[in-house]
C-alpha cells in the first residue's frame, strides 16, 4: 500500500527533519510541502493526499483552522505537529488523536507512522472524521479557559566543549573532530555536518549543539545554521540589513540580523 502525504509546516528545517525520518517507511511518498495555513488547505483540497503532518503554529491559519477549511472525502489521517501548545495537547489527549511534540523523538515518530499507516489500512472510516471534529471543538473550548501552562524544564548540559561530532552510517560510526567542521545546518531535530567539501547527517539538534559548541569559535548566524568562524574568509553586507557570509570552501551563508549583533561580539569587531 503507497501512502501519498503532505507536510505542512512553517519552518523549512521542520519540514526537512519529517521528509528525513520518511525515508525509513519506502511506501509513503511526499507529494507536497508548504509553508502556511492557507496553502496547506490548497494543497490538501487538491492532492487528497492520504496522510497529513500538520503544524499547529502556522501563518495564515493555525492547523486547527485548517481542518476546519479542509474540504475532502475521505478525511487524511493528520499528525500533528507543536513545538508546545498546551491547549491542543490537552484537546488529544482527550480524543486519543496523535500529535507530536518537538523536538521529535526517533521513537514517538516511528509510533506515529506505525499507527497513521493502521488507520489508512482501514479506509479511514467515518468515525476518524467525526473525532477530528469534536477535536477541533474541544481545542476551542480549552483554550478559552485559564489553564495553567506546564513546566518546561531545560535540557541539562557539560560544561565541557565538544572535541569530537559522530556521524552514524552503514554500520559504523564516523568520528568528526570539531576543527574541520566549515558550518551545521539544521534538519528539524537532525542537523548536517559540512565537513571538508563532505555533507554528513546526524540525529542532533542545532539548539543542543549550539549550548555544546565552543562559543569562541561556533557561532550561530542563523536561526537555521552555526558556522566555524576560522573558516569565514569574507563578510559582504547587502541592502536589507542582512550580510553574506562568505566561507574558505565556497559556500555562501546568510548572516540574519537577528544574530547579527550576537555575530559582532564574537569577531570583537561591528559589521
Amino acid at each position: 500500500m503507497n501512502v501519498r502525504s503532505v507536510v505542512a509546516d512553517d519552518e523549512p528545517h521542520a519540514r526537512e527533519g519529517i521528509k528525513i525520518r520518511l525515508k525509513k517507511f519506502p511506501k509513503v511518498k511526499v507529494v507536497g510541502e508548504c509553508s502556511s495555513g492557507r496553502e496547506a488547505v490548497e494543497m490538501i483540497n487538491s492532492l487528497r493526499p492520504d496522510l497529513v503532518f500538520l503544524d499547529i503554529q502556522m501563518p495564515d491559519l493555525n492547523g486547527f483552522e485548517v481542518l476546519q477549511e479542509m474540504d475532502v472525502d475521505p478525511m487524511p489521517v493528520v499528525i500533528f505537529v507543536t513545538a508546545y501548545d498546551k491547549y491542543a495537547v490537552k484537546a488529544f489527549e482527550c480524543h486519543a488523536l496523535d500529535y507530536l511534540l518537538k523536538p521529535i523523538s526517533e521513537e514517538r515518530f516511528k509510533e506515529s507512522m506505525q499507527l497513521a499507516i493502521s488507520q489508512i489500512g482501514r479506509d479511514r472510516l467515518e468515525a476518524y472524521a467525526d473525532r477530528l471534529e469534536l477535536l477541533v471543538r474541544d481545542y476551542i473550548k480549552i483554550s478559552q479557559r485559564n489553564l495553567p501552562a506546564p513546566e518546561i524544564r531545560p535540557s541539562v548540559t557539560s560544561g565541557d566543549f565538544l572535541v569530537w561530532l559522530t556521524v552514524r552510517s552503514r554500520g559504523q560510526i564516523s568520528m568528526i573532530p570539531v576543527q574541520e567542521v566549515d558550518w551545521i545546518e539544521s534538519a528539524g531535530d537532525y542537523v548536517y555536518i559540512h565537513s571538508n567539501s563532505k555533507k554528513l547527517l546526524t540525529r542532533e539538534t542545532l539548539i543542543f549543539l549550539e549550548k555544546r559548541m565552543d562559543p569562541r569559535r561556533f557561532v550561530r548566524i542563523h536561526r537555521s545554521a552555526i558556522v566555524n568562524l576560522e573558516r569565514v574568509s569574507s563578510l559582504k553586507p547587502n541592502d536589507h540589513g542582512d550580510c553574506e557570509v562568505v566561507l574558505q570552501n565556497g559556500d555562501r551563508l546568510r548572516l540574519s540580523r537577528s544574530y547579527r549583533k550576537h555575530f559582532q561580539k564574537a569577531i570583537g569587531n561591528s559589521i
